[in-house]
């Protein structure tokens, strides 16, 4: 029983994967767009947030990221461009961008969900996760939360 206390404390003390929002940089091309784009392409906010999904093809097993285009908009009217991985050099195995849903509150702003698969092959981890990715349109702030799942 102890043995079973140790490694659940473990667990629950290391962690698992550290998601993340950053500014656009070599993930966010063009051909890294997931085709057919109409399916994997998606706007929220009356046009003023694009989503798309990304595939960058290597590493295989982390490769799947969000782009996120989003206000507040520069003096060109240029969006801020912001990825979602769970670093800047590691996405996720797999995103499931036809069950992302949206959601908005005047307090948080504007709210994607998104399931995803996170697999870390230098610590044997792989599980489903649920992103919430926070918009703030005013600031441009970027959040992003992780709910594991329960494999």
């Amino acid at each position: 029983m102890r043995l079973v206390f140790m490694i659940s404390a473990m667990l629950l003390a290391s962690p698992v994967a550290a998601q993340t929002a950053f500014p656009c940089d070599w993930q966010a091309r063009a051909d890294s767009i997931v085709e057919p784009w109409e399916d994997n392409i998606a706007t929220f906010a009356n046009g003023a947030v694009r989503v798309a999904l990304l595939d960058v093809i290597e590493p295989a097993a982390a490769s799947y990221y969000l782009l996120v285009l989003h206000p507040p908009v520069d003096e060109m009217a240029g969006r801020v461009c912001t990825t979602v991985g769970l670093d800047d050099e590691l996405g996720y195995a797999g995103m499931f961008f036809n069950e992302l849903e949206a959601s908005y509150d005047p307090a948080a702003g504007l709210t994607l969900q998104i399931p995803a698969i996170i697999y870390l092959p230098e610590q044997s981890f792989q599980n489903s996760a649920l992103l919430q990715i926070s918009i703030n349109q005013s600031t441009g702030k970027v959040a992003v939360t992780q709910e594991l799942g329960n494999e």
